[in-house]
């Protein structure tokens, strides 16, 4: 049996592994260790992901959480170090770039092979803590699999072998075909006339919006910003807010505009039953501008930069940056141009739904033929260092 631990601990994680997950665990010639890090740890951070998207419970539970960065980050390294040293997989996967990631420390100092999922994405904005813990795992991994080719191209160009990133499209269009797309009638009968009177909605006229970037939230700009643009809303704006950005805005002790309606997070059934009757969505999300770009919703996107240029180049997206102190809009133009995508058409270019097929398939052929470890890795960066510094090395 291949022995595999995927370690995972935001609820996107849940949404693009969900897919992987089911296809390892279906797999004869697998034996998965499911590990959450206990990054989010709420149920409805969580535990109602699980269930909505039909997952199985982890199999082990690290509770890394931390009041900072810092702490998180050192909790989830010391605390799946034993975790690996007692399992010895064959292989430890991580996904995204949140302090989760960083566990990959813990196997790089057990020499267990690496590998990253949604690798190579940059946004070459370094104050992101993001753009940092994705470059690190990304030249520790053995295999990084990325979603596209300019992706491949970002990674070869900061030195990373070629032979060893796999380019699989994205994951998120698998997820909404199966959870979406394949459950179309069941989303129907779940997003009920009732379902919208209890939120005091009405289908079609309403914003949904999220918020939780350390650099819109941890900064007072950004959320002054951010509250201006949201009080020149022509539509109500239903807002399921994270704990820790409602806590900012408490302490802050700043007037939510009378049109936002903010309520504790929800699970993604509901989520997605609410994207797709809503007019657009306002986000500083990646994850939630690719599903509405897949979607067919427009997008509002709250971002300096974003390594996920597509919802640009598709035209499913409009930008507004809170960090800055002159605006590219009037909050009333910028509303316009979001208005106006509702009546475009656009073709999203981010997968075909086999992205998880065609990683699995991947994962377990390099394992069974040995050929998972990045070995070769150490030659190309020789050729590249001979380049410079001429044979003689």
């Amino acid at each position: 049996m291949l022995k595999i631990v995927l370690t995972l601990g935001i609820r996107p994680d849940l949404i693009r592994a969900s897919r992987i997950i089911k296809l390892l665990e279906q797999h004869p010639d697998v034996d998965l260790k499911f590990v959450w890090s206990g990054q989010h740890y709420a149920d409805n951070l969580k535990d109602v992901f699980i269930r909505d998207l039909g997952l199985p419970e982890p199999d082990i539970e690290l509770e890394a959480g931390g009041a900072t960065d810092a702490e998180t980050v050192s909790a989830v390294i010391s605390k799946l170090h034993p975790v690996l040293e007692e399992l010895a997989p064959d292989v430890a996967v991580f996904l995204g770039d949140t302090n989760t990631v960083m566990g990959c420390i813990a196997a790089a100092q057990l020499n267990i092979p690496i590998v990253h999922i949604e690798g190579c994405m940059r946004s070459y904005d370094w104050r992101m803590p993001e753009e940092k813990y994705r470059t690190v795992i990304d030249h520790l991994s053995d295999v990084v699999y990325t979603y596209f080719p300019e992706y491949f191209d970002q990674g070869v160009a900061e030195g990373l072998n070629p032979r060893n990133i796999v380019i699989i499209e994205n994951l998120i269009v698998d997820v909404l075909d199966d959870f979406y797309y394949a459950k179309r009638d069941e989303f129907e009968e779940f997003a009920s006339p009732e379902f919208f009177a209890d939120r005091q909605l009405e289908p079609g006229d309403f914003y949904l919006m999220t918020w939780h970037r350390r650099e819109n939230v941890e900064e007072d700009l950004p959320v002054t910003a951010i509250l201006e643009l949201l009080s020149h809303s022509p539509r109500m704006v239903y807002f399921p807010a994270s704990y820790r950005t409602q806590k900012r805005l408490a302490a802050m002790n700043v007037e939510i505009p009378e049109q936002v309606r903010m309520v504790d997070p929800i699970g993604y059934r509901e989520f997605l039953a609410l994207l797709v009757n809503s007019a657009g969505v306002v986000t500083d999300s990646g994850t939630v501008v690719e599903e509405s770009a897949v979607l067919g919703i427009p997008s509002l996107q709250m971002r300096r930069s974003t390594e996920r240029p597509q919802v640009y180049d598709c035209r499913s997206s409009v930008k507004f940056d809170p960090g800055s102190q002159q605006d590219y809009a009037a909050p009333e133009e910028l509303f316009g141009k979001f208005e106006a995508l509702a009546a475009t058409e656009w073709k999203h270019e981010l997968g075909d739904g086999f992205a998880s097929q065609r990683l699995v398939e991947d994962l377990v052929a390099r394992l069974q033929g040995g050929t998972i470890r990045g070995h070769e890795a150490a030659d190309h960066h020789l050729d590249i260092a001979r380049s410079y510094i001429g044979d003689g090395l």
